[in-house]
């Protein structure tokens, strides 16, 4: 039986950032919104009420009933959490004399299980507008900051379970112990056994997909990307060669990969067939400039290729996808019930066009986790720790017309630089890195010869998500040394350009 922790979402921009922190310490979470109906299950070890945008005294504002939770299991409310506990139990939340937003000094004022290896004084991140003016009658008050009365409390008694609130935001990057203060409510207060790794992971997920699939067959449209590797290794793991994978090469992948990528699957011991449909997607492709077309002919081919090769292969009755958590946490609206997958992670719309019953063995995976257990699952190291790629593949990095003369200058130069960014130890560094092959021809010269070529740019990237991203600051001698190469052996390109724009306001692909 999986320990897990719950994590009720009101709606904050940190609630991801909980999960992660919790997942860090080896125990299993789930993020669900705070009106969605929950079972208390023998493995539920507690519930951590998450911050939000809105006040405890507004109207509308989100509610839950914190007393009825803490009579079945231990709760820590963060920030909205905090101040909602304190409401419902009689306590006063006000409007502060000052926003307080940032980096304040967490002073403990009790001994407590919550703070247990904590600094006496310790930095925190604050964002609120709200405080708590007041507790309630049978609350102690464990920490205070120079601005704020009620830093941290807990229900007194030993009539319930365990009841913390923390004004301040433990979970994220400038809470210096912040970790320590999760892991503290995990282990001291929940009893938590932290045994959930990577390993855990994958016995209990081969399991469940045999339970799941039983006798039927699967088909799983793979990238060679890490999702849909990792997915499908564990799929293979629970029903062999009943997986039956497919790797369309549509004319816009990376220099060599089509065939590189199928021999990592069939060391791997996957069940992948490859499929050459270069040649179609480039008749489809020729005259069109928009970036949107482009997507959506290579997406709808695709659905063509596959499904032909799918229809050829009896007895399918599932679809397997690399869905991972933060696609399933998106889809879901704090504000109502709904629930919609959003149509990229489908595959371009898989499911629709199939009407087949979805495997999604890593649904319940942040990015870092499926990289721990592809590392476990024994995957090649260049295949796990591959830096993301666009689905339309190098298309939206040919801005305009793509020919399949444009794909092969491109590929060799976007071969050249991320070869040099692994041999000059700068790869792992990087979020992301591409060339794009621009629609602009520019004058150069070469010995006593004027030449009139294409330009490239280089883009790197640093980011944790992709949601924001930095230029990456590459050294100017790895940079200079990076043209030259490109330059001198890439007959049609004369210039090379570095992209320095971050996200915002720049994107990170250019299309």
């Amino acid at each position: 039986m999986t320990e897990k922790i719950l994590i009720l979402d009101y709606g904050s921009q940190y609630t991801q950032l909980i999960a992660r922190a919790v997942r860090e310490a080896n125990v299993y979470c789930e993020i669900i919104p705070f009106h969605k109906p929950f079972t208390y299950e023998p493995g539920l070890k507690g519930i951590i009420l998450s911050g939000s945008p809105f006040s405890v005294n507004e109207n509308l504002a989100p509610d839950t009933d914190v007393a009825a939770i803490t009579e079945k299991v231990p709760v820590l409310g963060i920030c909205y959490g905090a101040q909602l506990t304190a409401k419902k139990f009689g306590g006063l939340v006000a409007k502060s004399d000052k926003r307080e937003y940032g980096r304040a000094l967490l002073r403990l004022k009790k001994e407590d299980a919550l703070f247990r290896d904590v600094s006496p004084e310790s930095q925190v991140w604050m964002s609120h507008s709200d405080s708590i003016k007041m507790l309630p009658e049978g609350f102690d008050l464990l920490a205070d900051t120079e601005s704020i009365p009620v830093a941290a409390f807990r229900k007194a008694g030993q009539d319930s379970n365990p009841l913390y609130g923390v004004q301040f935001h433990p979970e994220v990057y400038h809470s210096k112990e912040g970790k320590k203060i999760i892991q503290n409510f995990l282990v001291h207060t929940c009893g938590c056994s932290r045994d959930w790794t990577p390993a855990h992971f994958i016995t209990d997920t081969v399991d469940a997909l045999r339970r799941q699939i039983g006798d039927r067959k699967v088909i799983m449209a793979l990238s060679g990307g890490v999702d849909s590797t990792v997915a499908a290794t564990l799929i293979h793991r629970a029903i062999g060669d009943r997986l039956f994978g497919i790797f369309v090469d549509n004319g816009v992948l990376r220099k060599n990969e089509f065939q590189s990528v199928l021999d990592t699957y069939a060391t791997l011991g996957l069940n992948v067939k490859g499929i050459d449909a270069k040649e179609r997607f480039y008749t489809k492709l020729a005259g069109k400039t928009e970036p949107e077309e482009k997507r959506k002919i290579i997406g709808s081919l695709f659905i063509d290729v596959f499904q032909e090769k799918a229809k050829k292969i009896e007895g399918i009755g599932l679809l397997g996808q690399g869905t991972i958590y933060p696609d399933v946490i998106e889809s879901v609206s704090v504000h109502g019930p709904s629930v919609t997958i959003k149509s990229h992670h489908n595959v371009g719309g898989l499911p629709e066009h199939l009407h087949l019953e979805l495997v999604e063995p890593l649904r319940s995976l942040f990015k870092d986790e499926v990289r721990k257990v592809g590392r476990e699952l024994g995957i090649p190291a260049d295949m796990i720790d591959r830096h993301p790629f666009p689905g339309p593949g190098l298309a939206i990095r040919i801005l305009g017309e793509v020919t399949e003369e444009k794909v092969q200058l491109l590929q060799q130069a976007d071969h050249l630089y991320i070869q040099a960014l692994k041999d000059n130890n700068l790869y792992a560094t990087v979020w992301q890195a591409g060339t794009i092959l621009l629609p602009v021809k520019s004058v150069g010269v070469m010995g006593d010869e004027r030449t009139y070529e294409y330009t490239v740019a280089l883009r790197a990237v640093t980011s944790v998500d992709g949601m924001t991203a930095d230029w990456a600051h590459l050294p100017y001698d790895f940079l200079a040394a990076v043209s030259n190469e490109i330059i001198n052996n890439v007959r049609g390109i004369n210039r090379v350009v570095y992209d320095i724009s971050s996200k915002p306001p720049a994107t990170i692909e250019w299309e």
